[in-house]
């Protein structure tokens, strides 16, 4: 498929900090580096879409409307800080419900690539969790764990299997970058 360079981002631990089931916009605080990698990554042109999976819905937690209000604090602090996202998308499925949109299943990534004109091929995936980096292999792009968030349990085997593992948002920004000269 053609159109955009994207960078498909994780939201819990990857943007924001890790708070576990996160259903008040009051607990949104942003990860250290996320602004300024987001900016870097808008600036080399590439389109910046969340992917998450958001099982707290299916689990009776909290509504979708919840973490929709979760992305539109996430969002407005973005803003406040230059960072335009180009895409929400929201699995709100458990784990045991086999659907095709949870990550590392890619069923959310293909339907932001039809909604938004966006490549797969050539795209980033960025996350704090096994899932993520899987996702990125399951939609022939390229995955990087970052180790906040859930990220320090998954870096032994990041590292295993040859994946890039950064710091935050800003580093995964700069070996993206840095990926892209070089190609």
């Amino acid at each position: 498929m053609s159109g955009d360079p994207v960078v498909f981002l994780d939201r819990d631990g990857t943007i924001i900090v890790e708070r576990d089931y996160l259903s008040d916009p009051a607990g949104v605080a942003l990860e250290v580096g996320a602004a300024r990698g987001l900016r870097a990554l808008s600036a080399a042109g590439f389109r910046l879409v969340v992917l998450t999976n958001q099982s707290g819905i299916a689990r009776g937690y909290f509504d979708l409307a919840a973490a929709e209000a979760v992305n539109r604090r996430v969002a407005d602090l973005l803003a406040g800080r230059g960072v335009a996202i180009d895409g929400w998308y929201v699995c709100p499925h458990a784990p045991s419900d086999g659907c095709g949109c949870r990550k590392p299943r890619p069923g959310l990534a293909h339907r932001a690539a039809a909604e938004l004109g966006l490549a797969l091929a050539g795209s980033w995936v960025v996350g704090d969790k096994r899932s993520d980096v899987e996702l990125a292999d399951a939609i022939g792009a390229s995955g990087i764990l970052v180790a906040s968030g859930h990220g320090a349990q998954h870096v032994a085997w990041a590292r295993a299997h040859g994946r890039p593992v950064v710091r935050d948002l800003a580093e995964a920004a700069d070996l993206i970058g840095s990926a892209r000269a070089g190609s």
